[in-house]
C-alpha cells in the first residue's frame, strides 16, 4: 500500500516563490550575445562648427547610427519578433576585443573620420588645409611586447627615449636602428586624458625587425582657417564620415545642400573622397524611414551581392519598411554632392 507523500507548506510556499524568481533570472541573465537595433538620425548641424558661418537652412543632414546592447535572453526571444534587430555573437561584434578596447577603438576611428572629413571638404571648396603631426596611435599590442598590460588601444605614443618625431616612418626608422633587450621609454597622451610614461625593453619583431610590438598608424590633426569643430558625443564609428563632410562643405561655400529637405545617409569618407561600406545599413534605412527622412545616401560598391554592397541592402531594406524615402547611391563624395546640388 502506497503513501501520498506530503511536503512541508514552508517548502511549498519557497516553491511558489523562488521557480518564478529562478526563470525570470535565467530570462534576464546578461548572455555572451549583443543586439544590432536602429538606432537615432542626429542633424550633423548640431554637431559641426565652421568658425564664422552657419548653418541657416530650412532642412537637415543627418547621420544615423545603430544601438548595440549586450543581450539576456528575453532580449533574444524579443529580435526574433522584429524585423530590423539581429542577434550577434560577442566575437563577432567585439572582435575579440574587451568592451572597454571596442570603444576605444570606435573612438578613434570617429576621431579620424573627423579630420578626414574636414579634409575632403576642404578639397572639394579649394580651400587650403595643413597636417599637424601628433604621433601614432597604438592600434594593437603584440603578446610579447614589454609594454603590454601598460599601453592601451588609441593611445598616442609621442616620444621614444625622450626623441620626438615629425612621421611615423621616422619613428619606425629610429627604432629598428636599435639593440633588442634594450630599455626603452616611451611617452604616450591617453584618448581619455593625461600623460603617462612607460619603461620596456625593445624587442625583435617576428620580421626580424626590432620594436616595441604594437601596430600603429599616424595621428595628425587637421589645421584650417576658418577652424572647423565636431562634437559627436558618445557617437562612435567611422560611419559618419561623409555626413560630416557634407555638413562642413555646406557650411564652407554657404551652398544649400538640403534645399528644405531631410536628408539622412551614412558611409566612411576616404582620402581618396571615396564613400566606403558600413555595418547594419538595414537598420539606419529604418532609423531614416522612421525619423521621416525623404532621402537616404547610401554607399555603393558596385558589387551585386547586397552583402558587399550597401545601397542594394538599403534598397531591400526600404521595400522591407515600406517606405517612400529614396534611396540614392553614392560612390565618391562628388555623387553625393552631384545629386544635392541638382
Amino acid at each position: 500500500m502506497k503513501t501520498k507523500r506530503k511536503f512541508p507548506k514552508w517548502l511549498k510556499v519557497t516553491l511558489v516563490i523562488a521557480l518564478p524568481l529562478l526563470a525570470a533570472a535565467m530570462l534576464l541573465w546578461p548572455q555572451p550575445y549583443f543586439l544590432e537595433m536602429p538606432g537615432t538620425a542626429a542633424p550633423v548641424a548640431q554637431m559641426v562648427k565652421v568658425s564664422g558661418k552657419s548653418d541657416a537652412e530650412k532642412g537637415d543632414l543627418s547621420l544615423t547610427t545603430v544601438e548595440i546592447t549586450q543581450a539576456n535572453f528575453a532580449m533574444m526571444l524579443w529580435a526574433k519578433t522584429q524585423p530590423f534587430v539581429s542577434v550577434e555573437t560577442a566575437q563577432n561584434m567585439l572582435g575579440g576585443l574587451s568592451n572597454q578596447q571596442f570603444d576605444l577603438v570606435n573612438q578613434f576611428y570617429m576621431q579620424t573620420a573627423q579630420n578626414v572629413a574636414v579634409i575632403e571638404a576642404f578639397k572639394a571648396a579649394g580651400k587650403p588645409y595643413t597636417l599637424s603631426y601628433q604621433g601614432v596611435y597604438v592600434l594593437q599590442i603584440t603578446n610579447d611586447s614589454t609594454f603590454k598590460g601598460q599601453l592601451e588601444i588609441a593611445d598616442t605614443i609621442t616620444s621614444i627615449n625622450k626623441v620626438t618625431f615629425k612621421s611615423s616612418a621616422e619613428m619606425i626608422a629610429y627604432v629598428e636602428k636599435q639593440k633588442v633587450g634594450a630599455p626603452v621609454e616611451i611617452k604616450v597622451t591617453r584618448m581619455s586624458g593625461g600623460v603617462h610614461n612607460f619603461s620596456g625593453h625593445y624587442i625583435k619583431l617576428s620580421n626580424g625587425k626590432t620594436g616595441i610590438g604594437i601596430g600603429l598608424t599616424d595621428h595628425t590633426n587637421v589645421v584650417t582657417e576658418p577652424k572647423v569643430t565636431i562634437d559627436a558625443g558618445n557617437i562612435g564609428g567611422p560611419s559618419a564620415g561623409m555626413m560630416f563632410t557634407l555638413e562642413i562643405y555646406q557650411q564652407l561655400t554657404g551652398k544649400n545642400l538640403t534645399q528644405g529637405r531631410h536628408i539622412a545617409g551614412t558611409g566612411t569618407i576616404e582620402e581618396d573622397g571615396s564613400i566606403g561600406q558600413i555595418g547594419g545599413v538595414d537598420k539606419k534605412v529604418a532609423t531614416a524611414s522612421k525619423a521621416g527622412a525623404t532621402v537616404f545616401l547610401a554607399p555603393d560598391s558596385g558589387n551585386k551581392n547586397p552583402d558587399e554592397n550597401n545601397y542594394l541592402a538599403a534598397v531591400a531594406a526600404a521595400k522591407k519598411a515600406h517606405t517612400s524615402m529614396k534611396i540614392i547611391p553614392v560612390k565618391t563624395l562628388q555623387d553625393a554632392l552631384s545629386y544635392l546640388e541638382k
